[in-house]
């Protein structure tokens, strides 16, 4: 087994404890402020096309989504009783979401819940996309 520097075994036990939300917001932080991202085969690649780290596992089916509200369409009122009932907003916080689209409806769903909640919204005419 190979020896590890003091500081790299302590970040990678922090970076193994985070939560998933915690996780996602660590891949939009190193995108937006490195330009770091995972490829598709799970391989995080530097802004010059270099691999930045190999991947361990195996590229596994996604299970958890985002339902990103891309635009309302014409129903906004009907967008936004469908935005308070998913996610228990008040009407001010449901409106400012519709009408400052693209916006998150609802983040870390099992993928049943963001597809029923995308049929949803897309049968009251609004675009919506599942990340």
């Amino acid at each position: 087994m190979a020896e590890f520097a003091a500081d790299i075994t302590d970040l990678g036990d922090k970076i193994v404890a985070l939560s998933l939300l915690q996780a996602r917001q660590l891949s939009e932080y190193l995108k937006e402020k490195h330009g770091i991202e995972a490829a598709a085969g799970g391989v995080m690649m530097a802004a010059g096309g270099a691999p930045a780290a190999a991947a361990a596992a195996p590229a596994q089916e996604q299970t958890i989504f985002d339902v990103v509200l891309k635009a309302p369409g014409e129903k906004t009122i009907q967008i936004i009783k469908i935005v308070r009932a998913a996610t228990n907003l008040g009407l001010k916080e449901a409106k400012d979401l519709v009408v400052g689209a693209p916006k998150v409806v609802k983040a870390g769903i099992e993928k049943a819940e963001a597809e029923k909640l995308k049929k949803e919204l897309e049968a009251e005419g609004a675009s919506v996309e599942l990340k």
